[in-house]
Parts: structure tokens; C-alpha cells; sequence
């Protein structure tokens, strides 16, 4: 199973997760020794959690939360 990364690695220090792949460091040094099905358990979190960050972004910038 590849992994996510999409080589924009660096971490934010609010929520922890890269904001490549969105992916906690822990997950991101232990991707190599995972089975299959702890690799899906988090590929399955990446989505809510792209959409957590771009509401946050927008947030940010003037946005309203959640838009």
C-alpha cells in the first residue's frame, strides 16, 4: 500500500498533522511497520482531516469557520 505523502512535509505546530499528507508524525515514522489494516485506518482519516485544515486556513484568513 503506498503511502500518502505528497513531499510538502513540514508539520504545523497547532494541529501536528503534515500539511502534506495530513498525517501525524507518529503515523509518518511508523507508515513502514503498520499492517494493512492500521494503513487503512489512517488513510481513512485523511479526508476529514484535509477538510478540518482547509476550514482552519480560511479561518486564518479572514474566513468564517466551517466555510
Amino acid at each position: 500500500m503506498a503511502s500518502p505523502c505528497t513531499r510538502v512535509c513540514r508539520i504545523d505546530a497547532r494541529s501536528g498533522l503534515c500539511a502534506g499528507c495530513q498525517r501525524t508524525l507518529e503515523e509518518i515514522t511508523l507508515w513502514g511497520g503498520m499492517t494493512p489494516d492500521q494503513r487503512r485506518a489512517v488513510l481513512a482519516s485523511l479526508p476529514e482531516r484535509r477538510k478540518a485544515r482547509r476550514s482552519m486556513v480560511r479561518w486564518r484568513h479572514g474566513g468564517q469557520p466551517g466555510t
